[in-house]
C-alpha cells in the first residue's frame, strides 16, 4: 500500500494524514463562534455569520491558485505555504482580540482558510501519489477518516474551553445592552475577557501549526511531481462543460449542499438557545452528536451504494433531509432539535456523491471540471449570512419564530438536491 519501486512512503503518509485532522479541527471549532461573536459583540445574526463568509470565502478563492501553485512547484512547497498561512491566520487573533475589532477577526479567518485551501488541494493528490495506483483510493479513504477526529476535537474544545467560560453566557441580550449603555467600561472588560477566551485556543492552534511547519520544513518528503494535466484547450473544454447540463447542475447542487451543511451546523446553537433556552455549551454538545451521526451514516450509506444507484440514494437522502427540516420548522420542543440533529444523517454522503456524478464519464475535461466543484464550496459563505438575515428580519408567522422560519433555506436547498438527483436518474440510468 505504501511501497512503489522499492521505496517506503509510510512516514510521509503518516505526516500528510495528520494534516487531515488539522484542518478538520479548524472547520468545526469555528461553527459555534458565530453564536459566540453575536453575543459578545452584540451584533446581528447576519453580521456574526460573516464568520462563515470569510471562512469559506478563503476556501473558495484560494483553491484554484493553490492547484496552479503545486503544478508549478511541488507538493511539499504547497504544504509549507498552507501551514504558513494557517498559522498566520491563527496568530492574527492576537491583534484582533486586543483591538476588539470584528473585521480583524474576519481577516484572520480568511487568511487561515486560504492556508487550509492550500493544504486540502495539496494533500489529497499527494496521498494518492504515495504508493501503487491500485491502492490509491484506499489510501485516501483511510487518510480522510482522520478528518472527523479533528472535527470532533474542535467541537469539544469549543464546548469545554470557549463556550462554557464566556462571561456573557448567563446574561440576556437585553441585560448586555443595558450594561453597555449604563456602564461602558464594565461591558468593555467583559468583552475583552470573552474575546481572550475565544482567541486562546486559536493561538494554541497557531503554535501547533507552526510546529508542523518546522517539521515539514526539516524533513525530506518523497518528491512527487503534481500530475501533468496535459495540453488542454481551456476555451474548448469550457464550451463542453457548459453544454453538459448534468455537470452545470452538479456545480449548483454542490453549492446548495455545502450551504445547507454549514447552515445546519452553525444555527443549531441559535435554535437551541432561542427555542429551548439552552446554554451555548450544552447546545454544542448536541452539535457533536450530529457530527457523530454524520460520520456513522457515511459508513452506512457507503455500504448501501453497493445496492442502490448514487442518484437514487442522493434523492432519498435529500427527501429525508426535507422531512427532518420540516420537523425542525413545525415541531416544538426537543423533538424539533432532534430533527435538526437527524439532518446530519441525510447529509453524510452528499458531497462525494454529487462530485462523482459531476465527473462521471469525463476524460481530460475532469481536470478543469473539478475547479467548478471547488468553487461550489462558496455556498458555505453565501447561505449562512442569508439565514442569519432571516433570523434578524423575519416576523412571527403562523406561530413560528424567526429562527424556525429561517430553516426554510435548508429546506429549499434539499428540494433542489432532490430534484437534481431525480433528474440525474432520469438522464443517466447507470447513475
Amino acid at each position: 500500500m505504501f511501497k512503489l519501486d522499492g521505496k517506503n512512503y509510510l512516514f510521509a503518509f503518516i505526516l500528510i494524514t495528520s494534516l487531515f485532522a488539522l484542518w478538520g479541527f479548524a472547520n468545526d471549532i469555528t461553527n459555534p463562534m458565530v453564536a459566540a461573536f453575536r453575543k459578545i459583540l452584540l451584533i446581528s445574526n447576519f453580521e456574526s455569520s460573516l464568520v462563515q463568509f470569510a471562512f469559506y470565502g478563503g476556501y473558495c478563492l484560494m483553491a484554484i491558485p493553490a492547484a496552479l501553485f503545486i503544478r508549478k512547484f511541488n507538493y511539499k512547497n504547497g504544504i509549507l505555504v498552507g501551514l504558513f498561512l494557517y498559522a498566520g491566520g491563527c496568530l492574527m487573533f492576537i491583534p484582533a482580540g486586543n483591538a476588539m475589532a470584528f473585521w480583524m477577526f474576519l481577516i484572520a479567518y480568511f487568511v487561515m482558510t486560504c492556508g487550509l485551501s492550500f493544504l486540502e488541494t495539496t494533500s489529497n493528490p499527494y496521498i494518492l501519489s504515495l504508493g501503487p495506483k491500485q491502492s490509491a483510493t484506499r489510501r485516501l479513504n483511510f487518510a480522510q477518516a482522520f478528518n472527523p477526529i479533528g472535527s470532533l476535537t474542535g467541537m469539544l474544545i469549543a464546548k469545554e474551553f470557549i463556550l462554557k467560560y464566556l462571561k456573557v453566557k448567563p446574561m440576556t441580550e437585553a441585560e448586555l445592552s443595558a450594561l453597555r449603555d449604563n456602564d461602558p467600561e464594565a461591558f468593555a472588560n467583559i468583552q475583552q475577557a470573552d474575546l481572550d477566551t475565544v482567541s486562546g485556543p486559536y493561538l494554541m492552534l497557531g503554535a501547533v501549526v507552526l510546529l508542523f511547519f518546522i517539521i515539514f520544513l526539516a524533513v525530506r518528503l518523497p518528491r512527487m511531481v503534481a500530475p501533468d494535466t496535459g495540453v488542454l484547450s481551456v476555451r474548448e473544454t469550457l464550451k463542453k462543460l457548459f453544454k453538459n447540463k448534468i455537470y452545470v447542475w452538479s456545480v449548483v447542487a454542490q453549492c446548495f449542499y455545502v450551504g445547507v451543511q454549514i447552515m445546519v451546523w452553525t444555527f443549531i446553537i441559535q435554535y437551541a438557545e432561542r427555542e429551548l433556552k439552552m446554554e451555548y455549551d450544552t447546545a454544542q454538545g448536541y452539535n457533536m452528536i450530529a457530527m457523530a451521526i454524520f460520520v456513522s451514516s457515511r459508513f452506512v450509506c457507503t455500504f448501501l451504494l453497493k445496492y442502490i444507484k448514487p442518484s437514487v440514494l442522493l434523492t432519498t437522502l435529500a427527501v429525508g433531509g426535507m422531512a427532518f427540516t420540516l420537523g425542525a420548522i413545525f415541531i416544538h420542543g426537543m423533538t424539533g432539535l432532534y430533527c435538526i440533529i437527524a439532518i446530519s444523517a441525510c447529509m453524510s454522503l452528499m458531497f462525494p456523491t454529487i462530485y462523482g456524478i459531476a465527473l462521471n464519464g469525463m476524460g481530460d475535461e475532469a481536470k478543469l471540471a473539478s475547479a467548478g466543484l471547488i468553487l461550489a464550496i462558496g455556498g458555505g459563505s453565501i447561505f449562512p449570512p442569508l439565514q442569519g438575515l432571516l433570523i434578524d428580519k423575519a416576523n412571527w408567522f403562523g406561530g413560528l419564530s424567526s429562527v424556525r422560519i429561517s430553516f426554510v433555506l435548508p429546506l429549499i436547498c434539499f428540494l433542489f438536491i432532490a430534484w437534481f438527483g431525480y433528474r440525474v436518474h432520469r438522464n443517466r440510468k447507470v447513475m
